[in-house]
């Protein structure tokens, strides 16, 4: 099948969930991103700020750049002028790069915080106290320049389906509780992002509003 017919079939079974796909971009040439625009797809992730910001000076600028991958600090004055969306804070001193930063563009810049919730130590995330001490802090209160709008979490990769709902089922209560506790300006949450190719219809089920898919769009990645 061809991007333009992967994406149509994607949003397809998104519709009933009102979900949002963001179609993962990384290592694929910008001809393949610019079949997908022309089909319609605005939400693009990326997870390396070098590709990112290479692929945003050579594209459409209303694309809405999503930074999916492991950010480092040194590397936020780079997206910061036209993220979109950052899917992957993990912790505050993050959030505090990414509020300088957009403070000198005079923008307030969207994130997710990443819970772990697999069984991998691999995966990043803040557990629960942590995430509950970020939101408390009265760092966090006085950044203006950032919104944390949601999470995102990535499930085990495993076969075992229960395994991964009950990881997203987790996300979701989490996700509810904060919601209910901690709702201001600063933390407006809207967004779950979970759900990948091997894994996103269990995260549908469970609650997800964006799901971040790749191969099963662009065809397998070349990594050399």
């Amino acid at each position: 099948m061809s991007i333009a017919e992967n994406i149509a079939h994607f949003n397809k079974e998104l519709a009933p969930f009102k979900a949002r796909l963001i179609a993962v971009s990384k290592t694929k040439p910008n001809s393949d991103l610019l079949q997908a625009y022309e089909c319609g797809q605005r939400d693009l992730g990326e997870n390396k700020v070098q590709e990112l910001t290479a692929k945003y000076e050579a594209l459409p600028k209303d694309i809405r750049w999503h930074m999916i991958g492991h950010l480092q600090r040194n590397k936020v004055k780079y997206i910061a002028p036209f993220v979109h969306l950052i899917h992957g804070v993990d912790s505050l001193r993050l959030l505090r790069e990414i509020n300088k930063q957009a403070q000198k563009h005079d923008r307030v810049i969207d994130c997710l915080l990443q819970i772990f919730i697999a069984s991998e130590e691999t995966k990043f995330g803040l557990d629960k106290d942590e995430l509950f001490d970020l939101l408390k802090s009265p760092d966090l209160a006085e950044m203006e320049n950032i919104r944390i709008v949601g999470f995102m979490g990535m499930a085990t990769n495993t076969e075992n389906q229960e395994q991964v709902r009950s990881e997203f089922r987790y996300l979701k209560n989490l996700f509810d509780e904060v919601a209910e506790a901690f709702r201001s300006e600063k933390v407006q949450m809207k967004e779950l992002s979970m759900g990948m190719t091997g894994d996103y219809k269990i995260a549908l089920e469970e609650g997800s509003t964006m799901v971040r898919v790749g191969s099963a769009i662009f065809g397998e990645r070349n990594y050399h």
